[in-house]
């Protein structure tokens, strides 16, 4: 394995692109994998970060084969000789134009919001991805770009054959590539993490870099006073775990993450609330529960009582790292443990949050709880609400249920997560923090 996952690629991409910090770029990453990389390469620039949403014209009785692009903004890119080899008529084109469309405003929409594109009139523009195979969609890619109006335009990836670099030469102004191995297969096999970008990550990465100064160069900032993450092996007494801890400077308290069922401690939604936790002066560890091999039998996400004591024991091997009091903030059976370890005889937990949490999978251990609970759900998550309802009347602590108005149980509403991390951030500094 080259890398062990997107972040990590895009961080050492960052780095092979220093040549450019001076000269105002602008990143756009292709969705969904490549935007995880270039948020990494955006943030190490100092540059502003955007997704490029490219529809590829497949041929109808040859979809592999591309006879163009389209892009925001009308955009239309053609291949006339491809057009005229494949015998395609102004019918047959428009009517590959007309889907392809619906699906390039859905996807602009969807991932951007309300926001407006990047204004690209002039600009160096470096195009991400996680790799490349083909390099048919970063070819179209380039294109759309320089048909927006770049004035250079710079394809940026971790890993390709060296066979598509050497074609893409002509798409690109330059080409970056850390690694062209000659026995490449797939773009995963290079990869330790290769899960799938889900959209939310990519519409919350997206939001993230658009809240921050985009163009703010790179050294001391009030976000590198506050976010001083460092990767750790979390010791439980049986075993490492994988997790972050981020330090902000005079952090009166921390909060330990649970995660839920097909997390991890790469969850974006998490590490977004983790991200404004941070903010407010409150260390975080956010660690991976189970290992990847526990992980592949899905029996053991709702083994609570086992997850429950991992995060005890992590939680013992923090504090003998770092004594300040501590928080437990639970997603989905994840709360379900951190409910359970907290009605354990001399637990010492200062509070716990649930986000869209299974706190019914507690049982009888909801009535010994004696740390203030928050309970927080999204309106439209109606089968979680109701469980929530249920476990709230077993719980004999400080407690509240927060209905987040319209959110799913994803909270991939606008706005939604932002709520999430604000009641969260409110609980945890009133119940950890000294007044």
């Amino acid at each position: 394995m080259l890398f062990t996952h997107r972040a990590d690629a895009g961080e050492r991409l960052a780095e092979a692109l220093r040549h450019l910090r001076g000269k105002d770029p602008v990143v756009l990453g292709l969705p969904r994998g490549g935007v995880p990389v270039a948020f990494q390469v955006a943030r190490a620039l100092g540059a502003p970060l955007d997704v490029i949403v490219v529809r590829k014209l497949g041929v109808p009785h040859h979809r592999e084969l591309g006879f163009g692009a389209i892009g925001e903004g009308g955009v239309r890119v053609i291949s006339e000789d491809i057009v005229l080899g494949s015998r395609l008529g102004p019918q047959d084109i428009a009517a590959v134009e007309h889907a392809e469309e619906a699906e390039l405003a859905r996807q602009a929409t969807r991932f951007r919001g309300e926001r407006p594109r990047v204004p690209l009139d002039g600009r160096t523009v470096i195009v991400v991805d996680d790799g490349i195979a083909t390099g048919a969609t970063a070819a179209a890619a380039c294109e759309v770009v320089r048909a927006q109006g770049a004035a250079r335009v710079v394809l940026a990836v971790p890993v390709a054959p060296p066979d598509a670099v050497a074609r893409l030469g002509s798409a690109a102004d330059e080409v970056v590539c850390l690694a062209t191995p000659h026995a490449f297969r797939a773009v995963g096999e290079w990869y330790q993490d290769f899960s799938q970008t889900p959209d939310e990550e990519v519409v919350l990465l997206l939001a993230r870099a658009a809240a921050e100064p985009g163009t703010r160069p790179p050294g001391p900032t009030a976000e590198a006073e506050v976010e001083v993450e460092v990767e750790v092996e979390v010791d439980d007494g049986r075993l490492v775990l994988a997790g972050d801890l981020a330090l902000p400077e005079g952090a009166g308290a921390v909060v330990v993450f649970a995660h839920g069922s097909g997390s991890s401690r790469r969850s974006p939604r998490n590490r977004s609330v983790a991200a404004d936790l941070n903010r407010a002066g409150l260390a975080t560890l956010l660690f991976d529960l189970l290992t990847p091999a526990e992980e592949a039998d899905r029996a053991n996400v709702f083994d609570i009582g086992p997850l429950a004591r991992r995060l005890a024991d992590a939680t013992a091997w923090l504090r003998r790292r770092e004594a300040l009091p501590t928080g437990w903030f639970g997603a989905s059976t994840g709360a379900a443990a951190a409910l359970w370890a907290a009605g354990e005889a001399g637990a010492d937990i200062g509070a716990v949050v649930s986000r869209g949490g299974r706190p019914d999978l507690a049982g009888a251990r909801l009535a010994a709880v004696r740390a203030p609970t928050l309970l927080i759900v999204g309106g439209r998550d109606s089968t979680v609400l109701d469980l929530n309802r249920r476990a709230q009347r077993e719980l004999r602590c400080e407690n509240r249920l927060e209905v987040v108005p319209g959110a799913t149980h994803l909270f991939e509403e606008p706005g939604a997560l932002d709520e999430v991390a604000g009641l969260a951030r409110d609980w945890f500094t009133r119940h950890l923090l000294p007044s």
